[in-house]
């Protein structure tokens, strides 16, 4: 049941953006103007709400991006592990996936996010770039809005490919 849980999963995600773009794509071609803007309300959304999401599967910090944000997913609430190892599959070399594995076994704790539990939030940015490598800074968010602590990693991805080939905990906290 887990493997149908992912792909109902995925596909009402593929089907209500579709349902969302398709009218308000064809609409703006028709008219020549953009969607009509949203009602205003008198409860203003917060700045992280706001702020504009992109990306691109070119880009090994937007990958990085985008596995943090997939990985959290699937393991908030009610976890799906099967959709987290596909995951752990699609986006880690095959090289660091023993790596991590071996290293979990060996702490007893989620190698990707170095910790037993899983962050509310995560943010991802560009920190170095050399040898063939990028390194992309990740900050896990933990606790809640009044008193949130932070974990800091360094995540490492080949640019040939744009996989993830290390995982490393900054000893830093901010």
């Amino acid at each position: 049941m887990p493997a149908l849980r992912t792909m109902g999963r995925s596909g009402a995600a593929l089907a209500a953006l579709a349902v969302l773009t398709v009218p308000a794509v064809a609409f703006a071609a028709v008219s020549g103007t953009g969607p009509a803007p949203a009602p205003s309300s008198s409860v203003s959304p917060s700045p992280a709400a706001q702020a504009a999401r992109e990306g691109s599967p070119s880009s090994a910090v937007d990958r990085v991006a985008a596995f943090y944000g997939a990985y959290v997913d699937a393991l908030t609430g009610r976890p799906d592990t099967t959709l987290a190892k596909a995951l752990r599959s699609h986006f880690l070399t095959p090289e660091f996936r023993a790596r991590l594995e071996k290293w979990e076994r060996d702490q007893g704790v989620d190698g990707v996010f170095r910790a037993q539990n899983t962050p509310r939030a995560w943010r991802v940015e560009y920190d170095n770039s050399g040898a063939g490598h990028t390194w992309t800074r990740v900050r896990l968010t933990w606790g809640d809005d009044s008193k949130p602590t932070y974990t800091y990693l360094t995540v490492q991805s080949d640019l040939s490919t744009r996989l993830i080939s290390d995982i490393k905990e900054e000893n830093t906290k901010q």
